[in-house]
């Protein structure tokens, strides 16, 4: 390819940070969620196989309340204190998630409640300790639904 430099490898052949840093996050957020006493049920669950964008990073089920836990991972680098909550969950993002929940509950039956959580981890895998916020019940379910807004 000519406008590769001379002995570069293909850019499809290195392997994507930006996935294992992924991967690393969604380590560090089901840690966290263990030591709270939640039980993890599913990890990177496609409801649907034909669409890509609909993925759940991790399903718990918290015991003390007896709700089922959607969970959102952001891994970020940096920890801004200029930057909201949730900064990484859009609006785009907050749709696609309702719609992969909606379809893992018509998959599989649940009588309880249920709610979303985003859970950031601002860090790196080399980087030493990270700094993990767990946010609870972020609402991405219209009011009709049985999202547990309060316990």
């Amino acid at each position: 390819m000519f406008w590769m430099k001379k002995n570069a490898e293909p850019r499809n052949s290195v392997a994507n940070i930006g996935v294992e840093h992924g991967k690393w996050g969604e380590d560090m957020a089901a840690l966290k969620l263990k030591s709270e006493g939640f039980e993890i049920l599913a990890r990177n669950v496609r409801p649907y196989s034909r669409d890509r964008r609909l993925e759940i990073d991790i399903i718990a089920y918290e015991k003390e309340t007896g709700t089922l836990v959607f969970v959102e991972v952001k891994q970020h680098s940096k920890h801004w204190e200029w930057e909201g909550d949730t900064r990484g969950v859009d609006v785009k993002k907050r749709q696609n998630m309702c719609k992969a929940c909606r379809a893992w509950l018509r998959a599989h039956p649940w009588d309880g409640g249920y709610r979303f959580d985003v859970i950031e981890v601002y860090g790196v895998p080399e980087g030493g300790k990270p700094e993990v916020r767990h946010i609870k019940r972020v609402n991405i379910f219209e009011t009709k639904s049985r999202f547990v807004p309060y316990i």
